[in-house]
């Protein structure tokens, strides 16, 4: 048995040997392939060539000795072997020493070695500046909006103010003339009657009085809530304005159309106003009719003028110039004269007769209650207006001449639209004949299109022939 275990192990040492000088000759094929180094790497390091083998050389005996870890053989190597090697390796690489092998390349031995440069970092000044004139932009947004919504508090509030003072100071004038002052909704009337239409705008409605349906009262007021609109305002100023537009019953007003106005509103209205530019489009200085000199008269009929301008509105005419705008009486009042571009024109549908009052709320030099109290006298002179218009008649040459004036305005109305409307029968007409057209192609019949046809060419030879008329001459 001892014997057989010797044989075992001679026979397993030889193996061993044997793979080991396998492993020694082709330990370098895997180099076979290995690109070309650089000459400048191997010529400046001669000895890497021979460290990079040693090294390659004891990683491989090293990683045999790890997977053989119990059995310890020593292996001596064969020094001619090695020299051949290291000869042959030399002669590989000869040609890199061959200073004919690189023309044109020249050592630099004064070359210095590379050094790395040197970063400045440039100290730029910070624009972030902890000081409150980097804000005057923001300050000055800021302060505007303080500014608006200020104005805008105190502009209403004053307003509010003037609205209320005026409705104070006319209540009882206005209860005495109306069963009912300001339209309160179903709800139970109290102090505040107004209706609050914007923060500038103020309207009241009356009713309950004879002759007349109503009253609306508006009292338009400078837009001081606004400080764009103030601004505007100091630029061309406006006033505080009452407007008041009493709408009379259709039998207690005659036919008449008559105003009074300031010089810039009588310009205004006689452009503006569908009546006064069609039926009193002239206007006469009221010098004529004992009136200040900055007032026009437009009336309809001589008469109506001599008739309203007697001495109580000639008297107040003259002590509140400065307070009353226009006063304007018309049977025709259809607001706004429409625009010409108005194709065709169209009749005005309602025609109201009413009574038309403009009175300005001057407060300069004053306090807000004394001019209230100042123009009261102004509101009785509109009930005043009201009861004369429904007492007056025009006479028969009056009323004549103004059935003349609606009838001349009716012709003219009509004889504007014959073309439009002309064409729109024309218009009509054609659109008439391509449906009958379309009716007859559907059915497919063409006895039928042939006399449609015939009829067609019938009517077009009928219409392009001359027209002639016909004279009858009575027999001698």
């Amino acid at each position: 048995m001892l014997i057989l275990k010797l044989l075992y192990l001679v026979v397993f040492i030889k193996l061993v040997v044997a793979n080991i000088e396998e492993f020694q000759d082709d330990g370098f094929t895997e180099f076979d392939e290995f690109e070309e180094p650089d000459p400048n790497f191997f010529q400046e390091n001669e000895f890497v060539e021979r460290s990079y083998q040693d090294k390659a050389y004891s990683q491989d005996s090293s990683s045999q000795e790890e997977n053989q870890p119990d059995i310890e053989i020593e292996i001596e190597h064969d020094e001619e072997n090695e020299i051949e090697t290291n000869t042959d390796i030399d002669s590989e690489f000869e040609h890199f020493q061959d200073a004919d092998e690189f023309e044109g390349f020249e050592e630099k031995e004064d070359d210095k070695p590379l050094t790395e440069p040197k970063i400045t970092i440039a100290k730029i000044p910070v624009n972030f500046i902890y000081k409150w004139e980097s804000y005057y932009l923001e300050m000055l947004m800021v302060a505007g909006l303080l500014a608006y919504f200020i104005n805008f508090a105190l502009g209403r509030t004053k307003n509010t103010k003037i609205a209320t003072t005026w409705f104070q100071t006319h209540r009882q004038l206005l209860e005495e003339n109306f069963a009912m002052v300001g339209d309160d909704g179903g709800q139970e009337r109290g102090d505040h009657v107004l209706i609050k239409e914007s923060e500038n705008v103020f309207t009241l409605w009356c009713s309950g009085r004879t002759c007349c349906e109503g009253m609306l009262v508006e009292l338009r007021l400078i837009k001081r809530h606004d400080l764009v609109a103030l601004i505007a305002n100091a630029v061309r100023p406006t006033v505080d304005q009452v407007h008041i537009t009493v709408r009379m019953n259709k039998d207690d007003m005659d036919s008449f159309v008559f105003a009074v106005a300031s010089k810039k509103t009588a310009i205004l209205m006689s452009r503006d106003l569908q009546d006064i530019s069609v039926y009193c489009p002239d206007r006469k200085p009221g010098d004529k009719f004992n009136l200040p000199a900055g007032f026009q008269v437009m009336s309809e009929i001589g008469e109506v003028a001599a008739a309203f301008l007697d001495l109580k509105i000639t008297a107040i005419l003259n002590k509140y110039t400065e307070y009353i705008d226009y006063i304007h009486l018309s049977d025709q009042y259809s607001g706004i004269k429409p625009s010409d571009d108005a194709n065709p024109p169209t009749r005005p549908v309602d025609k109201d007769k009413v009574l038309r009052f403009g009175f300005n709320l001057s407060t300069k030099g004053m306090g807000l209650e004394e001019v209230m109290t100042k123009i009261k006298p102004l509101m009785s002179m509109v009930f005043y207006c009201i009861d004369k218009t429904k007492r007056y008649r025009l006479s028969k040459e009056g009323k004549t001449k103004a059935d003349k004036n609606r009838q001349r305005v009716e012709e003219a109305f009509l004889k504007s639209t014959h073309q439009a409307r002309a064409e729109a029968a024309a218009a009509k007409r054609e659109e008439k004949r391509k449906l009958e057209k379309e009716k007859v192609l559907a059915e497919e019949d063409p006895e039928k299109q042939r006399r449609w046809e015939l009829k067609e060419e019938k009517r077009q030879a009928k219409k392009r022939a001359p027209r002639m008329r016909q004279l009858k001459v009575k027999a001698l």
